[in-house]
């Protein structure tokens, strides 16, 4: 950076630590999370959100002079929320990375408030940073597969980059404590809470507070929630195979694009801010929110032009207001379209959860409405100010030497956004050939078909890192043709807004169904495979009183003939109606199939008891081992198939479920099925050849904490 123009330096400097700001507010939640996936329920830590309302200091004269001069202070406290990593305990860590996003929300507000005066194009550079940050975060996220390797949940074991990430916040700080003021008129000015009267431009204006609030809470809550990640709105989008939209890769380089062409026109206030505008945004909103597929998909686009457009001149109408109430309104009103957003899908664990129980429309509703006014109550200051400037153009030093500044300002501003744009492509391009490969089945000659399920509690392990890694290595390990895993859905904010199925797909090279969108408002069921998958179909199961429970169905060519999967999750104990009708569902879907079938879902009943029964009697499926009495959640079943193999593995660390996984020989297509029995006579391991074996590596102790239980071994059958 030292051989950088002190202009740029000082841009790249404000761009790492607005990437800082993304890093620190995109982890926040998924640190949250944890407490709360654990107790089942509203744990306390929830309480940690509220740091992000810091901003309310800036109310205080002292403080926020402290800050405004100091703007080290609050980066120094952005970074803690990096350095977290190095706190082993997930509390402590937590409790870290809350005081981070205190840190990186003062510095925002300590950098509008300080930069507002007019002329210096100080604001402008300040917000195009803050721009710069985001679509940095997204284009590191896209070479790291949706990951962000500054996350505090990420360390050197997981894929993390953490200590790189702060040494080059080090090196950003040290320019920040470094520089100067542009001039000494804007720094004296700067000191002050307005211009002095003889600069002032005459149509100055300031906006009314609470409606910018509102706009500046729901700006951060729309870029959080639907664009930190390039895979989100595609996530939206995604309906089952054969695909009718976007796969994340390439096609997650159009959203960072349009995020950028929406950044790139926000100078122009007057379109950013006009009503009919705001119509072709809230047109976008209502297609990704409602449509499936590449409509939905370019809905989504739209909105992110739109709200890329507007970024600038609502921080404009933020830098306008009252710091401290402005700034504490808007990150309290982003908490409540966050708390929102999880209510939809949470809403059997939270107190008032029925009232938005699956209405994501509703949020995107509030979130527009809220936009809107933001935007309106900026147009008249902005406007206002636009014709004053152009008043006392060509005034002593005012009119053409600040045009000329904001002009270079915001060159220099495109030159990074669209660099990182690249940068983003280039990391599509070279995931390309990975996500893209055909994949193979492990065992084509002795047609196998090696099923397995499990539940992997959002890839967040039990001690607050990310389990990615683990989760490859494992399934890398047992060879499954086919996995299903449940609580998997990761693109909402409190799970830190992540496809973890792309790293998977890519590294194991497995076609992946992510399962029902996250629209749909379920926990998540995905599914890999290694044969074609012919078609898929995301059920919403029967849920009248409580969690949405979901199931994937699926035709996939195995070895030539169509077999059919379910993954599904039914719903908790406590509500036996839904567990009663989703499985009764489930039976009615496998019933009704003439395929050979492979069942592998998360059931909540004990063997042989009644919703059992309905499972496997009314869908005319067999228990892989009806004589395994120690289950309750996980199931496997079968039908038109020869089970050859099941096994149980422990979950390790990962998760509080096991790994159940069965293996099976596929008949030819031109096999007749009509006198097809199961047969369950046991046999010892060595009556198959070791192309039918389950994988050794799990025997005795195991590996990474895997090894085979309750049976300690595998069981294999005639």
């Amino acid at each position: 950076m030292a051989t950088l123009a002190p202009p740029m330096r000082h841009f790249l400097a404000d761009t790492y630590l607005a990437f800082v700001f993304w890093t620190v507010l995109t982890s926040l939640g998924l640190c949250i999370w944890y407490f709360p996936l654990w107790h089942m329920g509203i744990s306390g830590y929830e309480v940690a959100l509220l740091a992000d309302t810091a901003p309310v200091l800036l109310g205080v004269p002292a403080l926020r002079r402290a800050l405004r001069q100091h703007r080290a202070i609050a980066a120094t406290l952005g970074l803690a929320g990096v350095a977290a990593y190095a706190v082993a305990s997930p509390t402590q860590r937590m409790l870290t990375v809350a005081m981070g996003s205190a840190g990186v929300m003062l510095g925002l507000g300590a950098a509008l408030y300080e930069d507002r005066v007019p002329g210096t194009g100080r604001l402008d550079k300040d917000i195009h940073a803050w721009e710069a940050g985001l679509l940095a975060s997204v284009a590191v996220r896209m070479l790291f597969q949706t990951n962000n390797p500054a996350w505090p949940a990420m360390n050197a074991s997981n894929g993390g980059w953490n200590r790189t990430a702060l040494i080059l916040g080090a090196l950003a700080l040290l320019d920040v404590i470094s520089r100067r003021s542009d001039t000494m008129t804007a720094a004296q000015a700067a000191k002050k809470d307005d211009l002095p009267a003889h600069t002032q431009a005459p149509a100055r204006r300031t906006p009314a507070w609470q409606p910018t609030a509102l706009g500046f809470g729901a700006l951060l809550f729309t870029l959080h929630s639907m664009y930190s990640d390039s895979a989100i709105i595609g996530r939206w989008s995604w309906d089952g195979y054969p695909a009718t939209g976007p796969h994340p890769v390439p096609w997650g380089g159009l959203v960072i694009t349009a995020l950028a062409g929406g950044f790139s026109i926000g100078h122009r206030a007057e379109l950013a801010t006009a009503m009919l505008w705001w119509g072709v945004g809230a047109v976008g909103a209502t297609l990704v929110t409602l449509v499936s597929g590449w409509a939905g998909f370019a809905g989504g686009l739209i909105l992110a032009v739109y709200v890329g457009s507007v970024a600038r001149s609502l921080l404009q109408g933020v830098a306008r207001c009252p710091p401290g109430r402005t700034l504490f309104a808007g990150a309290m009103w982003y908490n409540v379209l966050v708390l929102a957003h999880v209510w939809v899908v949470a809403y059997e664990f939270v107190p008032g959860g029925p009232i938005l129980r699956e209405r994501t429309w509703v949020v995107m509703v509030v979130t527009m409405a809220s936009l809107y006014a933001g935007v309106r109550a900026t147009r008249g200051a902005l406007v206002a100010r636009a014709a004053g400037e152009c008043a006392v153009e060509g005034n002593a030093t005012g009119g053409s030497a600040a045009d000329s500044a904001a002009g270079l300002g915001r060159q220099r501003a495109r030159r990074v956004w669209w660099a990182t744009v690249a940068l983003g492509w280039a990391a599509m391009l070279s995931r390309l050939p990975a996500a893209t490969r055909t994949p193979a089945p492990f065992h084509s000659e002795q047609r196998l078909l090696t099923v397995a399920i499990w539940t992997v509690h959002f890839d967040l392990d039990n001690d607050m890192w990310l389990a990615d890694n683990r989760i490859i290595a494992a399934v890398r390990d047992l060879q499954p043709d086919v996995m299903g895993f449940l609580e998997s859905d990761t693109e909402r904010i409190i799970m830190g807004t992540r496809d973890w199925t792309q790293r998977l797909g890519e590294e194991l090279n497995y076609y992946v169904d992510y399962g029902p969108s996250p629209r749909k408002h379920t926990w998540g069921c995905a599914m890999i495979s290694k044969f074609p998958i012919r078609n898929s179909t995301h059920h919403l199961l029967p849920s009248p009183q409580g969690e949405l429970a979901c199931a994937i169905h699926a035709t996939l060519d195995v070895h030539g003939r169509d077999v059919d999967v379910i993954v599904s999750h039914n719903g908790q104990q406590e509500n036996p109606l839904d567990r009663r009708l989703q499985t009764t569902e489930l039976a009615r879907i496998m019933r009704e199939s003439s395929n050979p079938f492979v069942f592998a879902g998360y059931v909540v009943t004990k063997p042989h008891a009644k919703n059992y029964r309905l499972l496997f009697d009314g869908g005319r499926m067999h228990d892989v081992d009806p004589t395994d009495s120690d289950r309750w959640c996980q199931y496997i079943g079968f039908r038109g198939v020869q089970r050859i193999a099941y096994a149980r593995i422990s979950r390790g660390t990962i998760t509080d479920t096991e790994i159940q996984a069965a293996k099976f020989v596929v008949p030819a297509a031109e096999q007749d099925l009509a006198d097809w029995k199961p047969s369950y006579t046991r046999v010892a391991e060595d009556h198959y050849a070791p192309e039918y074996h389950f994988p050794a590596v799990f025997r005795g102790k195991g590996v990474r904490g895997h090894f085979y239980h309750v049976f300690k071994e595998p069981r294999y059958y005639k």
